[in-house]
């Protein structure tokens, strides 16, 4: 697992622009669209992090297709819905679909078909607490993004001391397929997007 954090300062002011305009029910205004909207950019430059190992673990499979699965807390435990083709969608319309789904699993109501083909998860437990966890591959996927609650902390910039939000984050890796320099680089790359979010929106 590599373990990173970066400033979401801005993002979040943007996030609560788009809350305070909202009109539209079927979004809930959250910060999660903007992580699946990143980590479908970087699956694209990063295609290991895109792809499986074959039942026999002795081939790798590469996919053409960008799905993300969030995992959703319930009663009975985590359940993934799986966004598809996320890397084609704004991040309207993620909103939308993380929306409607996430109801669907809280009502009992969500298919087989829209838990499948997942290429990638991302686990967002900032909304319960903690301070970082390491997050389990769902397997065949070879990496999962475990995302933790964001803290404000001073950081020093332009020769002072500023409160910024900081959100930190740990991805876990299969390391027959991801070393660890990849890794790295992929929670670089998610940290610079969300800090400098023009990419993403």
């Amino acid at each position: 697992t590599q373990f990173d954090k970066c400033d979401i300062t801005k993002l979040d002011k943007l996030r609560l622009h788009l809350k305070k305009i909202n009109k539209d029910e079927l979004v809930k205004v959250s910060l999660i669209p903007f992580f699946i909207k990143a980590v479908g950019i970087i699956l694209k430059v990063m295609p290991q992090f895109n792809s499986s190992l074959d039942g026999s673990n002795n081939n790798l499979v590469l996919k053409k297709y960008i799905n993300v699965g969030v995992a959703v807390d319930t009663p009975n435990g985590l359940v993934v819905p799986v966004i598809k083709n996320a890397d084609r969608k704004s991040i309207k319309e993620l909103a939308r679909e993380l929306t409607t789904l996430s109801g669907k699993v809280r009502k009992k109501k969500i298919l087989p078909t829209e838990m499948e083909g997942g290429c990638f998860t991302i686990s967002n437990l900032g909304g319960i607490g903690g301070t970082n966890f390491t997050p389990i591959v769902n397997p065949p996927e070879v990496a999962i993004l475990g995302i933790s609650r964001s803290t404000l902390e001073p950081v020093f910039l332009e020769r002072k001391f500023r409160k910024r939000l900081i959100l930190p984050f740990a991805l876990s890796y299969d390391h027959r397929v991801i070393d660890g320099a990849d890794a790295v680089k992929f929670t670089t790359h998610f940290g610079q997007l969300l800090s400098n979010f023009a990419e993403i929106t």
